[in-house]
């Protein structure tokens, strides 16, 4: 039986080994919480405003409204909904370190279907707007802490869309009035906005859209093929709105690329 000797010892001191191994590693794991894992990411080499560095984004609003003997635009609504969406894909590419030029294409949509009131009678509505702008510019960034986790930056650029709208007013069962409504849109604008990566390259965004801008808007309608009508507005604005609080992720591509910064 001496022939088992050898294999029992190897046994009684390696298993013993590795669990006290094992013992010291869990020991060393649980020092490490996960934020300081995620910190440790961003200190080391993170660079998400690097020249050469990439980034996609995507934005999107959804507002749902139910009316009731409420005035809207230029008519009351007795009884209606609206349900309207809004999506912005962003793109950019930097190049500079912190400044980088963008593309975003905007494409949303605008629906209303209720009673309004028209005088001296109400009329069944239904109302579909679809519409899509273009908006290229450029974007620069501003760390405000040592890792670039969070950061402020300032976009300016301009817009160039256009959008169609139909309405349908049915009175009386079978009469029936069509509204056609054709825009096009033209803006330059700054919009400032907050950067904060949660997880490795992605990012939430915050952003105030034009609060310095100046917009152009054409606008022509006719109604039951009747002669066409034609307004044109202009607006010049300096205003802080919280309703266009604009909301989105990010995702920066190359952010941990080991390269040298250009002066």
């Amino acid at each position: 039986m001496r022939w088992l000797k050898f294999p029992l010892l190897a046994v009684l001191f390696i298993f013993p080994a590795r669990l006290f191994a094992q013992e010291d590693s869990l020991r060393i794991d649980e020092k490490v919480t996960p934020y300081d894992l995620l910190s440790s990411y961003y200190s080391s080499n993170f660079h998400p405003f690097q020249k050469g560095n990439f980034y996609v984004g995507l934005a999107f609003s959804i507002t749902d409204k139910k009316l009731t003997n409420t005035n809207y635009l230029i008519q009351q609504v007795v009884d209606g909904e609206m349900l309207d969406y809004d999506i912005l894909l962003k793109g950019g590419y930097y190049t500079g370190d912190y400044g980088m030029v963008i593309l975003n294409v905007n494409y949303f949509q605008d629906h209303f279907e209720g009673t309004i009131f028209q005088d001296p009678d109400t009329a069944q509505s239904k109302t579909l707007k679809r519409g899509f702008a273009i908006r290229p510019g450029f974007r620069s960034s501003v760390p405000l802490t040592r890792t670039e986790r969070l950061s402020f930056f300032t976009e300016i650029g301009f817009s160039l869309g256009g959008s169609s709208a139909l309405t349908r007013n049915i009175k009386n069962i079978d009469e029936v009035q069509k509204i056609y409504k054709n825009e096009f849109d033209f803006g330059v604008g700054l919009s400032p906005g907050i950067t904060f990566f949660a997880m490795e390259n992605f990012a939430f965004e915050v952003q105030l859209n034009n609060v310095l801008g100046y917009k152009l808007n054409v606008a022509k309608s006719s109604t039951d093929d009747g002669p066409e009508s034609k307004q044109v507005r202009q607006n010049v604005d300096f205003n802080i709105n919280l309703l266009s609080l604009e909301l989105g992720l990010a995702y920066y591509f190359g952010t941990n690329k080991n390269t040298k910064r250009s002066n």
